[in-house]
């Protein structure tokens, strides 16, 4: 049994060094020598050259969120369980699923990732639960090649595990609608809504989806578009 255990967390600690190594490699794109025209603060070329699968980064500082995004063209799945360099890793990779495009234009932009207990990936999502945390980090950044947007976090809050893209179409204004009244109707001790920001069916929003300890549950943290490069 003690030998099953020193290899288990062998292991685990070897997968978690891989993955900062990865971490620190892919980031440190983000401190380009040449800014781009909006200050996008990103190596897109770089990061393409590294992995095609690469469209977009996401930052939440405080949180300590600072990961590429990336969406397969044809395998929903595959970074589930695959890290950025497309290698089979247990932390996954921060993604996207092909119900979304990948210029945030869709009303609501899924983007996943695992809650892992060392606080990698989404495994920081659960800060937001606490009123104090939730209150004092209100923004979600992401970048894309020239183009930089940014997110007001109106919720963090418990879910079900359905298929939020594929069990709503939100072509539909009327979904759309009575997506956003049931986020503002979340009452529970790990739910934090904030109520005074306006978030219509006109508005283009982002989920960040995360698993919990619970099976029938997911946790997610949801931002409003505030800010576009493009638009300034």
């Amino acid at each position: 049994m003690l030998i099953s255990c020193v290899v288990y967390f062998a292991i685990y600690f070897v997968n978690l060094r891989k993955v900062e190594n990865l971490r620190e490699e892919y980031a440190a794109s983000s401190n380009q020598s040449e800014p781009q025209k909006v200050g996008v603060p990103v190596d897109f070329k770089k990061l393409k050259k590294a992995n095609s699968h690469i469209y977009a980064w996401i930052s939440i500082p405080a949180a300590n969120v600072d990961y590429p995004i990336l969406q397969h063209p044809d395998n929903n799945g595959f970074y589930l369980n695959r890290a950025v360099n497309k290698q089979w890793s247990v932390y996954g990779s921060i993604f996207t699923e092909d119900y979304n495009n990948k210029d945030f234009s869709d009303f609501n932009t899924l983007i996943y990732g695992h809650n892992m207990k060392n606080g990698t990936m989404f495994g920081s999502l659960k800060k937001f639960r606490d009123a104090s945390f939730f209150n004092q980090n209100r923004y979600i950044t992401i970048y894309m090649k020239d183009r930089i947007l940014k997110y007001e976090i109106f919720a963090a809050c418990t879910w079900d595990n359905k298929h939020i893209l594929a069990n709503r179409n939100f072509d539909l204004e009327e979904n759309r609608t009575t997506y956003l009244e049931e986020i503002f109707d979340v009452r529970d001790m790990q739910s934090q809504v904030k109520k005074d920001i306006t978030v219509t069916s006109n508005d283009r929003i982002v989920t960040l989806s995360t698993c919990m300890n619970n099976d029938a549950k997911r946790f997610i943290v949801s931002g409003v578009l505030v800010y576009d490069s493009q638009n300034q």
